[in-house]
C-alpha cells in the first residue's frame, strides 16, 4: 500500500468519529474492498452531482465525499486529494486557533 493511500486511509478514519452512526457503516461499507464496484459509480455520480451545483437539489458538498471515495481506487487522484484534506484541516484548525484567542 502506498504512503498517500495509507494518509487517505488515516483522513477517513478522522473523519468516521465526526458522523452520524448511519454514515460511519455507509462508509465503512464503501471503504470495503469487495465494495469497489459501488464504490466508483457512486463516487462518479456524487461528483457529477457536485457540478450540477447550480441546480437547486444538488450542492458543492458533493465533490468532496465523491473526489475522496474515486482517490480509494485512483492512485493519481490519492496525492492531490491526500494533500486538499491536509490543507483543509490545517485551514480548520488555524481558525479554531485564532477563534480561541480572540476568546470566542
Amino acid at each position: 500500500m502506498d504512503h498517500n493511500k495509507r494518509r487517505l486511509d488515516l483522513y477517513l478514519d478522522g473523519l468516521q468519529r465526526h458522523l452520524p452512526g448511519w454514515a460511519v457503516g455507509a462508509l465503512q461499507w464503501l471503504r470495503k474492498p469487495s465494495s469497489r464496484w459501488i464504490r466508483v459509480p457512486v463516487g462518479l455520480l456524487l461528483v457529477l452531482a457536485g457540478l450540477l451545483s447550480f441546480l437547486p437539489v444538488f450542492g458543492l458538498w458533493m465533490l468532496v465525499p465523491g473526489l475522496l471515495l474515486l482517490s480509494l481506487d485512483l492512485p493519481i487522484l490519492r496525492r492531490p486529494i491526500r494533500m486538499a484534506v491536509l490543507r483543509i484541516r490545517r485551514w480548520l484548525n488555524d481558525r479554531r486557533l485564532r477563534r480561541r484567542s480572540r476568546g470566542g
